[in-house]
């Protein structure tokens, strides 16, 4: 009787440790993103994460430094087709630039920094990040862009110890005397 008490309050919690982490190796498979692209002092951007609505696609955005908003930058509407959508800048000047693209539902569909040089051929030399669908999501591995064996060996290890821990403390406080 006591121990159908026990495994009834300790159940939901060792349940959702067991489902942690599977939510936590989801957002990366799940992030569409934008691939940015320089060619000389022409900068080209291609998505596939944008629907078509009443027309449109969307629009993408060039941003300088000094510039914050989309609204500020240089705009370009995206062309193209279910599959993949694309827009471009020609006869941008040397310096380093942000890549917004915006749905034409409102949603961002990313964003990367680029860096254009003066001499022709010249590929992104910043990394891409995605722009989050609901803001920032903190707490499910903001900070890291590619779970690797290791990274997830190590979550493995530390959701098991904590599901160890969680069991071993609540024999503990139901036998105060056992170890």
């Amino acid at each position: 009787m006591h121990t159908s008490r026990l495994l009834l309050r300790s159940g939901p919690a060792l349940a959702a440790a067991a489902v942690l982490p599977v939510a936590l190796a989801g957002p990366s498979a799940a992030a569409a993103g934008i691939s940015v692209s320089t060619t000389g002092s022409t900068v080209s951007v291609v998505t596939s994460a944008c629907s078509e609505i009443n027309g449109t696609w969307g629009t993408a955005a060039l941003l300088t430094a000094k510039q914050s908003t989309v609204g500020q930058g240089r705009q370009a509407p995206l062309a193209g087709t279910t599959v993949r959508q694309s827009a471009a800048w020609k006869g941008v000047s040397p310096g380093t630039y942000t890549v917004v693209v915006v749905c034409s539902n409102g949603s961002a569909a990313g964003s990367q920094a680029v860096i254009v040089s003066s001499g022709a051929g010249s590929k992104t030399a910043a990394t891409a990040s995605p722009a989050p669908a609901r803001g920032v999501l903190s707490g499910l591995g903001g900070a890291a862009r590619h779970y690797g064996p290791l990274t997830l060996g190590v979550g493995a290890a530390v959701v098991g110890t904590g599901i160890v821990a969680t069991g071993w403390y609540l024999r503990r406080r139901a036998k105060p005397y056992r170890l």
